[in-house]
């Protein structure tokens, strides 16, 4: 079975009642608990909450009455609110029809999807947070998590991943229905994923499961920064990420575009950087001009008035130098395999040679620490 690629993704369940948030690191085929977040009262309920609040107004507006003043209205309130969250998901309206929501009074309204996010933005901005507070926890930044998989009857609410998608890079993919036609319905996905799993445990025995789920095996030591190469011009290549579960082996080549023969390569490890660049601020007292050459009216330039957002990409810087491995006969332009292999108690054997050359190659060991 193909390994699953390497990435980090944020599992966000978002419930009824609470929210529950999981950083996971896949490497190697491993799945690797990074952070975990809960807020035990942060989910859907909130959202009701926000309903019965405006229908409650609406109601009071036309009858001087609260429907929340005895419990019998108040559970005809949260029902029928519940009901249009749920029909706010998939539609761009929904009405709110009730009989005899207080005092014998029927009571009907409608809410577009619209007023309904501007309402509960305040909701919808907390469940970004709860997520961008796991991600800080996991001491990663935004520019890492590859995708943000919704899950919970909460994650229906297209909003939530339009905030998400707004407030994450591009390079970080929402996987929720309102974002992919192809996602799995967030409500059926844990009990799907229980089901899969309990498929693949049947066809194992009692004492496999055993030996499968030993601490020995569950709980694996990790390498807690990058490791990689620094060849000719100072350039960082990461060869095994952060976070990888040990032990480990990879693979990378590259060309030998050094001027003479031979080529040194230097094993090291990278910290993972991010670079920030502002938006070169305009020259005061400049005048803007029309495409004539005249002044132009401000008004005219509103929207170009507006400071341009500073981008933020990742970049590496190097670290700790661990070993280095020369390579003399290599020919410029030849293709190098280098090889970095680290046990469970972090030693590091490192080999290189030339492909093709018919030669041996070199190898060293970089004791554990």
């Amino acid at each position: 079975m193909e390994k699953p690629e390497d990435k980090i993704v944020v599992v966000a369940d978002l419930g009824g009642t609470r929210s529950d948030i999981a950083v996971v690191s896949i490497k190697g085929g491993m799945y690797s608990i990074l952070a975990t977040v809960h807020d035990y009262d942060l989910g859907g309920t909130k959202l009701d909450e926000v309903l019965m609040e405006h229908f409650s107004k609406e109601f009071m507006k036309k009858n001087k009455t609260d429907p929340r003043s005895n419990e019998r209205s108040l559970a005809k309130l949260k029902g029928e609110s519940e009901n249009v969250k749920k029909a706010l998901s998939i539609g761009t309206s929904a009405v709110f029809n009730m009989e005899s929501l207080a005092d014998g009074v029927d009571f009907s309204s409608t809410i577009n999807r619209s007023r309904y996010e501007l309402l509960a933005a305040k909701v919808f901005s907390s469940f970004v947070r709860l997520i961008e507070s796991a991600v800080e926890k996991a001491k990663l930044d935004l520019l890492d998590i590859d995708d943000i998989l919704l899950a919970g009857g909460t994650a229906n609410t297209p909003r939530i991943a339009a905030n998400l998608a707004s407030h994450f890079p591009e390079s970080t993919t929402i996987i929720a229905p309102s974002k992919s036609s192809s996602a799995v319905n967030p409500s059926e996905l844990i009990v799907r994923g229980a089901a899969l799993q309990a498929h693949l445990i049947e066809s194992f025995s009692t004492e496999d499961v055993e030996q499968s789920t030993h601490p020995a095996v569950t709980v694996t030591p990790h390498l807690s920064q990058a490791i990689g190469f620094v060849v000719g011009n100072d350039e960082f290549k990461p060869v095994i990420p952060a976070e990888t579960p040990l032990p480990v082996r990879r693979t990378l080549q590259f060309t030998n575009n050094g001027e003479g023969q031979g080529v040194l390569i230097k094993l090291c490890e990278g910290i993972r950087d991010i670079k920030v660049t502002k938006p070169e601020p305009q020259a005061n007292g400049a005048k803007k001009t029309n495409g004539d050459g005249d002044d132009a009216d401000d008004e005219d330039f509103d929207d170009e008035d507006e400071e341009e957002e500073e981008t933020r990409e990742k970049a590496w810087k190097i670290g700790t130098m661990l070993g280095e491995l020369a390579l003399k006969d290599a020919k410029k332009g030849a293709k190098i395999q280098v090889q970095v292999q680290v046990s469970a108690e972090q030693e590091i054997q490192i080999s290189a040679m030339e492909v093709g050359a018919g030669k041996p190659g070199v190898r060293g060991t970089v004791s554990g620490q």
